[in-house]
């Protein structure tokens, strides 16, 4: 649905019916493959296997015993959740009807909502040109309605610079009370230094990057002589899309700034969901928790297979 509809209460109904009621047949109430709780009681000591996270090694029965042991809690059912919101410039382009910041708002509100009926509280802070909406975490239906209304009520943002993640992930860090699933929702085209600030904020929280892109960031086709103009600076610049020479050196750039991306999200040990404006929702939102019931069975000693290791892609519809 276009949010341009404008009423939270009919874009919610409509998610509602569309998304998570097929999402309910699907996962057949399985959310725990989704979320999970932070759990703080001493469940057992096993020993230590690769992909463990170091944080839970126990150092004392490690020098005892002369080999590393991690410790395992059991897990709250309560999970407190948090988007952080990029609606920069970048995020309104779409090459047809579909732009990056209506897929923004739909995953937020699809997620949200799953958590939020199952009791869990969510928060949000949203990001134009600097963090300027902190909205608090609470549960309930109505919760996500403002959360909603608020996300479809911002205007357009036309910057003059360019958008800087290191705000919106440094201002998580002084925000966010206690450890969360915190889901940082962008297209990541910011200016660079936003990967240490990524990286602080995972020692902390349990962090889901959720990548939005549009497939003409990825290659050009061939359309003639094309303005094109910087959704941050406004700049404008003649590009000959006809030039097969240009196209390939786009596509080139295209799959170095991919490469970074994910080298970014495995190197801070963040998951990480890549979701494009043609994009099924669902499809998406069922392949990602797929990957987090095969970390999950990671975490408690089984094994990931090979093709899962790192940052995960869905594929272009």
């Amino acid at each position: 649905m276009s949010e341009q509809a404008r009423d939270p209460e009919q874009i919610l109904l409509w998610l509602e019916w569309t998304v998570i009621r097929r999402l309910d047949g699907l996962l057949h109430g399985d959310y725990r493959s989704l979320f999970r709780g932070f759990g703080v009681d001493l469940a057992d000591l096993r020993e230590y296997q690769f992909h463990d996270d170091v944080r839970h090694i126990d150092w004392n029965v490690t020098a005892r015993l002369q080999t590393p042991y991690v410790r395992v809690y059991n897990e709250d059912r309560d999970v407190t959740a948090w988007f952080l919101l990029d609606l920069s410039p970048s995020v309104s382009f779409g090459s047809e009807r579909v732009e990056k910041r209506s897929v923004a708002i739909e995953f937020v509100t699809v997620l949200a909502r799953l958590l939020s009926r199952h009791g869990n509280p969510v928060g949000a802070l949203f990001y134009s040109d600097r963090v300027d909406t902190v909205i608090p975490a609470r549960s309930g239906r109505r919760h996500v309605l403002h959360l909603l209304g608020r996300m479809l009520s911002r205007p357009k943002h036309r910057g003059s610079a360019a958008t800087n993640l290191k705000e919106l992930l440094q201002a998580g860090r002084q925000v966010i009370p206690r450890r969360s699933l915190v889901f940082v929702v962008s297209d990541f085209i910011s200016t660079p230094g936003w990967e240490g600030a990524l990286a602080l904020l995972a020692r902390r929280h349990e962090i889901v990057a959720v990548r939005l892109y549009d497939p003409l960031e990825m290659e050009l086709p061939d359309l003639g002589l094309l303005v094109f103009q910087d959704a941050e600076t406004g700049d404008l610049a003649w590009v000959d899309t006809h030039d097969r020479g240009f196209r390939k050196r786009f596509a080139a750039a295209a799959g170095r700034r991919e490469a970074a991306l994910r080298s970014a999200f495995s190197d801070a040990g963040v998951d990480a969901l890549e979701l494009s404006t043609t994009d099924d929702l669902v499809d998406a939102i069922l392949r990602f928790a797929d990957l987090r019931k095969r970390r999950r069975q990671l975490s408690a000693g089984g094994s990931l297979p090979q093709h899962l290791g790192g940052t995960y892609v869905v594929p272009v519809a």
